[in-house]
């Protein structure tokens, strides 16, 4: 059984953690190799939102009764928590949302209505997820700003050079991943950052892909707006956050109207809250969030750099016995990845090889991975994505390879 690199932490002892891993799936063991889309949740998570629900179910902030001052309190102890975790300065900073989607929807839907206007340019890179597309195509068509795209590079990167000529006076925002969900690429943000700062451009980072496995600092980043969804990082679904500079919030109006939003409501006038709860309407996903923070212990009990070096190790062997398979094509070859490898097999579509894993009780992704203009950047309808967590193995990866490779054999 492998070992986790640099810190002899069995393997077996991670994944003892993690129940849904302890299954058969088609009369196999489970192989789960989809975490770029959500990863499993270790036991500690399963149990806090349980707890929430047995001893201390009921709604936050404005009751008095003690159900409610113990649900408030853990609450709001993920607030620090996560505060911690991305070294924010302010704890009013972090807004708990339902996720990078919504985070990137709200930032688009308050900070570009108030900020962008006709003629103005919003830049993002061909590398971007769906959610850090469309909210933007559809601020910029009601405003009438203009969209701008980074190209990609061959390897799939994104194109430094050419980013630096799309930048011009009339730039107002950047969003780019950290990391990008279909090949991996682990993205130059602190030079993003930079040079969009230098055109007083505001940067919005979706860290979808980069919060379980990259360190985040975002006042040494300096970005504006930072982005990340709890199901990625072993937490819960349905919850995240929205990292905002406290300036930036401040000036932003709320996104959504209702409950704890407000100071006091008159039919004449309505005043809103501080930070962070004016962008925190209705009743919040409770459970969740305080789950979440247990996500983050288990991420900082076993250390990033640890988790990271060890899923390198995976990712290289994967690439190493894919790339050996004759008829398999990598797509994403970027020196700086995170734990995700897409490859297509000639003359086999995704789909088909998808199922076919399934049937060994592999689990891969398969398709577009809602970057579909990034696969008609390569001239591709989709990849088969396999993607690795701290949970893994090589002998995983072995069965993988295996599978394919029995997967060509059969379609051929």
């Amino acid at each position: 059984m492998s070992t986790l690199a640099a810190t002899g932490i069995k393997i077996d002892q991670i994944r003892a953690q993690f129940p849904v891993l302890h299954q058969l799936v088609n009369g196999k063991p489970l192989i789960y190799l989809d975490n770029a889309a959500t990863n499993q949740k270790p036991k500690r998570v399963i149990e806090a939102l349980a707890r929430y629900y047995e001893k201390d179910n009921a709604n936050i902030h404005r009751g008095i009764h003690t159900l409610a001052e113990r649900a408030t309190k853990a609450y709001e102890e993920t607030r620090h928590v996560m505060q911690r975790f991305i070294h924010a300065k302010h704890v009013e900073e972090i807004i708990f949302t339902r996720g990078v989607t919504e985070s990137i929807n709200l930032v688009a839907a308050t900070y570009g209505r108030k900020f962008l206007n006709a003629g103005d340019e919003v830049i993002l890179s061909g590398l971007e997820h769906h959610s850090n597309i469309v909210p933007w195509q559809m601020i910029c068509e009601e405003k009438g700003a203009h969209l701008k795209v980074i190209p990609v590079t061959e390897v799939g990167e994104i194109d430094l050079k050419a980013y630096r000529t799309l930048l011009s006076s009339k730039t107002r925002i950047v969003a780019v991943n950290h990391a990008s969900n279909s090949l991996g690429t682990i993205n130059p943000i602190k030079e993003i950052i930079d040079l969009a700062h230098q055109r007083q451009a505001v940067v919005l980072i979706d860290g979808a892909q980069a919060s379980a496995h990259l360190p985040i600092d975002v006042q040494e980043l300096d970005c504006d707006f930072y982005c990340i969804s709890s199901h990625k990082m072993y937490g819960p679904t349905g919850t995240g956050i929205l990292y905002g500079k406290k300036e930036l919030l401040e000036e932003m109006p709320p996104y959504m109207g209702g409950g704890e939003m407000i100071k006091e409501v008159t039919f004449a006038k309505t005043t809103y809250n501080e930070l962070p709860y004016k962008f925190e309407a209705g009743t919040p996903n409770i459970a969740d969030v305080i789950a979440l923070k247990e996500a983050v212990s288990f991420i900082e009990e076993l250390g990033k750099e640890q988790i990271a070096a060890y899923e390198l190790e995976l990712l290289k062997y994967a690439a190493q016995r894919l790339s050996a398979i004759k008829g398999v094509r990598l797509v994403g070859t970027a020196p700086e990845k995170v734990s995700v490898q897409s490859f297509i097999v000639d003359g086999i579509h995704p789909f088909d090889i998808g199922q076919m894993l399934d049937a060994r009780g592999i689990a891969v992704r398969t398709g577009h991975h809602c970057t579909q203009p990034l696969m008609d950047r390569f001239g591709i309808e989709g990849t088969v994505r396999a993607s690795f967590s701290v949970y893994n193995t090589k002998a995983e990866i072995d069965s993988l390879a295996e599978g394919v490779e029995r997967t060509i054999n059969f379609m051929r």
